[in-house]
């Protein structure tokens, strides 16, 4: 049974400033590689840390919603932590 999710995915865009709105589509078609359906993108925006994560300073935070089955949590997680631009990755029930 698919359940509703939400993420909150922080991107490291250092280098990559004019490929923000590629970087966050690239994320979204792999969410929705695992199996998931995309149903909406909100971009926070950047935002500083309030201290230092493995040298970076500041990330672009993006929320994405989508439906997925339970196990496919654990794929997405899995296949993001091999993309170089996400820096942090949050998941909840929607």
């Amino acid at each position: 049974m698919k359940r509703n999710y939400q993420s909150v995915i922080v991107l490291d865009i250092t280098g990559h400033e004019g490929e923000v709105d590629r970087l966050v589509q690239e994320v979204g078609r792999e969410i929705e590689g695992e199996g998931a359906t995309l149903d909406e993108i909100k971009q926070i925006g950047p935002k500083d840390f309030a201290y230092a994560a493995r040298k970076l300073n500041s990330g672009h935070y993006v929320n994405y919603i989508f439906k997925a089955e339970p196990s496919v949590i654990d794929k997405v997680r899995t296949r993001l932590k091999l993309n170089n631009a996400v820096h942090l990755q949050h998941y909840q029930l929607a």
